[in-house]
C-alpha cells in the first residue's frame, strides 16, 4: 500500500517518465529485501527450532544420533559446540550413573547398617541392614522422621548430638528387646544447603560374645588349677614340716599329691586336644573310618572303669558302617560318652553303645546310660568348657569339664551333630549322625 501510495504521488505530482521508473525500481528492490529477509528468518527460525529440540533431549540424557542442521557458516560453528557438549554430557551421565550404581550395590551389600539424616534429622539414605537392624520394613521410605524409626534415646542422642557439635562421636548401643550389641560411629555429613549426619552401626555382638568366653575360660583354668595346685602344696608342706617320719599318713598324703598331679596332667591334655580342635589344622587328611572299630576301641578303653564302678558296659546292634574322619578322634569322642555314661551312673546302672544307618544314608551312633539324668536348664549349656551339672560328683569322680566340649568339636570337625536327650532318674542319650560318606570316583 505504502509503495503504491509513493508511486501515484509521484505520477499526480510530477507526471514524468523518468521519476515513475525510479518509484518502480525502488518499488521493486523494497519487495525483493522483504521477501529474502522472510526467507533469512524463517530459516533460521527453523535452525533454532531443531536446535532447541536437540537441547531438549540432551537436557533428558538422551543425545540423539542424527546430526544437527548444519546447512550455512551461521550456525556451523554452533553446531559443532552443541555436538562436543551433547557427547560430554552423555559421558558424565553414564559416570554418574555407573558410579550411584556402585555406591548402591556397596551400600546394600555391607553388613553394616548406614544412615544418613538431613539437619532436621530425616532419613536421607539407609541401607537393608539398618532395617534388619531396627527391625524395620524395607525400603525405608526417604524424608522420613528419624525419631518416627528408633526410639532409642543414646542412637538419638548420638545423631544430634553430632549435628550440633558438627564432630565425629561414637557410642555403643544396645536396643530394648533385643541382645545384640552395636557400635555407633557417626560423623557430619554436607547434605546442601545444610549440614547432615552419617551414622554406620557395627555388630559388635560376636565380639563381645567372644570375648566373653575369653575371660570365662581364663577364669575357668585359673579356678581348676588353683584346687589341686593348693592341695599339692598344701601336703607337700605338710610332708616337709615332719609328716614324713609319720608312718600311718605319708603314704596317704602323697597318694594325695600323686591324684591331684594326675587331675593337672589330665586338665592339661584336654586343652591341648580342645585349643587343636578349634584351631582347625589338619596334620592328617581324612579318610575313611571304620564305625565298629571304634566303638570297640572305646568300651575296652572305658571297661575297667566300668568294672570299678559296677556298672554294666553293653553293646547294642552295632552295623558295619564307614564315615569319613580320623578314627582316633571320633575313638576319643566316644571314650568320652561312655565314661561320662560309667561315672555319672548309680551301681548296677547300664550303658549302652549302638550304630546303624540313619537318615538319607547318613550314620548314627548313640551312647545311652540309667544315670541321675541331666536338668533341662542345663541342657543348653553341657558342651562349655568346665561346664559342670553337678559340681562336687565332677571332681568326686575326676572330671576336667571339658570331655562333653571335646566331643562337640571332634563331631563338628566329621561335619556330624550331636544331640541329647535326658530324663531326670531315667537317664541321658546322646546321638551323634554323621553324613553319608562319599565313595572316591
Amino acid at each position: 500500500m505504502l509503495i503504491a501510495a509513493i508511486v501515484a504521488a509521484v505520477d499526480l505530482s510530477s507526471g514524468g517518465t523518468r521519476l515513475h521508473r525510479t518509484a518502480v525500481d525502488v518499488s521493486l528492490s523494497l519487495i525483493g529485501a522483504v521477501i529474502l529477509t522472510g526467507v533469512i528468518v524463517q530459516s533460521l527460525t527453523w535452525r533454532v527450532h531443531r536446535l532447541k529440540a536437540f537441547t531438549e533431549q540432551v537436557l533428558e540424557a538422551n543425545v540423539p544420533d542424527s546430526p544437527l542442521p548444519d546447512e550455512g557458516a551461521e550456525t556451523a560453528l554452533l553446531n559443532q559446540s552443541f555436538r562436543r557438549m551433547a557427547t560430554r554430557i552423555r559421558e558424565l551421565v553414564e559416570t554418574l550413573s555407573l558410579e550411584s550404581d556402585r555406591r548402591d550395590l556397596i551400600l546394600k551389600s555391607m553388613a553394616e547398617g548406614v544412615l544418613a539424616v538431613d539437619h532436621q534429622m530425616r532419613v536421607v539414605f539407609s541401607n537393608d541392614s539398618l532395617a534388619r537392624t531396627l527391625g524395620l520394613r524395607t525400603p525405608v521410605t526417604q524424608d522420613t522422621p528419624l525419631v518416627e524409626l528408633v526410639r532409642d534415646p543414646n542412637f538419638l542422642r548420638l545423631i544430634s548430638g553430632v549435628l550440633a557439635s558438627g564432630t565425629p562421636a561414637t557410642a555403643r548401643l544396645q536396643f530394648t528387646g533385643d541382645d545384640s550389641v552395636f557400635e555407633a560411629y557417626a560423623t557430619p555429613l554436607a547434605v546442601p544447603p545444610h549440614r547432615g549426619a552419617l551414622a554406620i552401626l557395627h555388630d559388635t555382638t560376636g565380639i563381645e560374645r567372644l570375648e566373653r568366653v575369653r575371660k570365662d575360660f581364663v577364669a575357668n583354668v585359673s579356678h581348676e588349677m588353683r584346687t589341686p595346685l593348693t592341695a599339692i602344696r598344701g601336703y607337700a608342706e605338710t610332708l616337709l614340716s615332719g609328716a614324713l617320719q609319720d608312718d600311718e599318713n605319708n603314704r596317704r598324703f602323697v597318694e594325695i599329691i600323686q591324684a591331684h598331679a594326675i587331675r593337672l596332667n589330665n586338665i592339661a591334655s584336654d586343652l591341648l586336644v580342645l585349643s587343636d580342635l578349634e584351631s582347625g589344622r589338619r596334620d592328617v587328611e581324612p579318610g575313611p573310618v571304620s564305625v565298629e572299630e571304634a566303638i570297640n576301641t572305646a568300651m575296652l578303653t572305658v571297661e575297667p572303669e566300668a568294672r570299678l564302678r559296677g556298672v554294666k558296659l553293653l553293646r547294642g546292634p552295632v552295623q558295619e558302617v564307614t564315615i569319613t574322619g580320623h578314627a582316633l578322634r571320633l575313638e576319643q569322642a566316644l571314650v568320652n560318652l561312655l565314661d561320662n555314661a560309667v561315672k555319672f551312673n548309680k551301681t548296677g546302672g547300664e550303658a549302652k553303645i549302638e550304630a546303624g544307618a540313619g537318615p538319607d544314608g547318613g550314620v548314627c551312633i548313640s551312647v545311652s546310660d540309667t544315670g541321675r539324668g541331666i536338668p533341662s536348664d542345663d541342657l543348653p549349656r553341657i558342651f562349655e568348657r568346665f561346664y559342670r551339672v553337678d559340681r562336687a560328683r565332677s571332681r568326686e569322680v575326676g572330671g576336667t569339664g571339658l570331655g562333653l566340649s571335646i566331643v562337640r568339636h571332634v563331631v563338628e570337625r566329621m561335619d556330624g551333630t550331636i544331640k541329647v536327650e535326658s530324663r531326670l532318674g531315667k537317664g541321658t542319650t546322646f546321638t551323634l549322625t554323621f553324613p553319608a560318606r562319599q565313595k572316591s570316583p
